[in-house]
């Protein structure tokens, strides 16, 4: 299988992806909501060509008073879906098909009945969110190194591919191939699209025509070589944005300008990991932007940041282990009390309740076991 941690002393076999307006794992930057109570949805991507890997989406819920996780029914019929966005509406779950022959699938989450799947034209897609409008699905391929566009009609089905960009230049970075998309988001203000490429060590901006779904690149931000940029959350304040470089172990602060879409990178900050093995994986930035926090595969803790002037400056305060073994990606609640951890090699899901006013964590019981868990999507 065509792995998506853009390293193979990195994953072990497969592998991507903070709180927005897609209700991504992605992105949910938004406003706490009032705190709910009783049992919440909870979807779980897999890898179902995997050893001991799942049958599909699994369906579970959750205590949004506890953390604590029950059930276990599953989507079946979509392959390999290793990452998971809902549409803005919540009728719709939409799941990449990490697969050769990329594609991308949508779920009617009423009586989770699958509405279809279409091609990316790539490989091994291992991440997709839906812009802001709810019309358009994003999508990238780290196989081909590519990002896709598909429209969405109002039942949430998707149309055929409405456009495809390859990251052809510039050349690969140190010890890389090729391009590997690992990621492509919309911008707080949602002017932008940006896509993160691990192989060719830059982040992509893009206009998206609204009309006709196609990209247009309006610019490029380099990291250094070799740092694997992996995954960026912006700051709910659509100022600056955080990068995790996955080959290089750091996090990066970046200035973004929502009237042109150029992302600056700052200097390459520690995960506060030490020197072992270590390959970041996601961050996380709370609704108030207060603290952001970082999966860690190797360590496999969470790293603490506080967020000071407005956006441009992360404190390391600590690191928390994460109660499994490589956590691949981490999502906030809806009202951002809690946060989960799908732990890849523990096949588990780990729950932390999450502080307010210090933004510490504390874990909320046992993990919940589900088969090879890449992805996990509170709604």
């Amino acid at each position: 299988m065509a792995g998506c941690s853009g390293s193979t002393t990195a994953t072990d076999g497969a592998a991507p992806a903070t709180p927005g307006a897609s209700v991504s794992p992605s992105a949910q930057s938004t406003a706490p909501s009032p705190r709910p109570t009783g049992p919440h949805p909870l979807y779980i991507g897999t890898y179902t060509s995997a050893e001991g890997g799942g049958d599909g989406i699994r369906v579970a819920t959750y205590d949004a008073r506890t953390g604590g996780i029950k059930g276990g029914q599953t989507i079946t019929g979509v392959a390999d879906p290793s990452y998971l966005a809902a549409h803005p509406d919540g009728r719709t779950l939409y799941a990449v098909n990490e697969r050769t022959e990329g594609t991308v699938t949508a779920v009617r989450l009423s009586d989770h009945h699958v509405l279809g799947t279409r091609s990316t034209g790539g490989a091994a897609p291992c991440h997709l969110s839906v812009h802001p409008s709810g019309r358009w699905l994003l999508s990238a391929d780290y196989g081909s190194g590519s990002v896709a566009v598909h429209p969405i009609d109002g039942s949430g089905a998707l149309g055929e591919r409405t456009d495809r960009v390859v990251h052809d230049s510039p050349a690969p970075g140190p010890g890389q191939e090729g391009p590997h998309a690992h990621q492509i988001v919309t911008s707080p203000d949602g002017g932008h699209v940006l896509a993160v490429d691990l192989g060719t060590d830059t982040v992509y901006t893009y206009r998206l025509d609204e009309a006709k779904g196609t990209l247009t690149e309006v610019s490029r931000a380099r990291t250094r070589p070799g740092a694997g940029p992996r995954h960026l959350t912006f700051h709910p304040g659509g100022r600056h944005a955080y990068l995790a470089g996955e080959l290089d172990n750091t996090v990066v602060v970046c200035g973004y300008d929502p009237g042109s879409g150029r992302l600056t990178p700052g200097e390459p900050q520690s995960t506060g990991t030490g020197s072992g093995t270590n390959y970041p994986a996601q961050l996380l930035v709370t609704a108030d932007g207060s603290y952001a926090y970082l999966a860690n595969r190797g360590h496999d803790s969470l790293t603490r940041y506080a967020v000071e002037a407005g956006g441009a400056r992360l404190k390391l305060l600590d690191t928390v282990p994460v109660g499994g073994d490589f956590p691949r990606q981490i999502a906030f609640s809806p009202d951002g009390t809690l946060l989960f951890a799908s732990l890849q090699r523990s096949n588990a899901v780990s729950v932390f309740h999450v502080d307010r006013e210090s933004g510490g964590l504390r874990r909320a019981g046992e993990p919940f076991a589900s088969p090879v868990a890449v992805c996990v999507l509170p709604l």
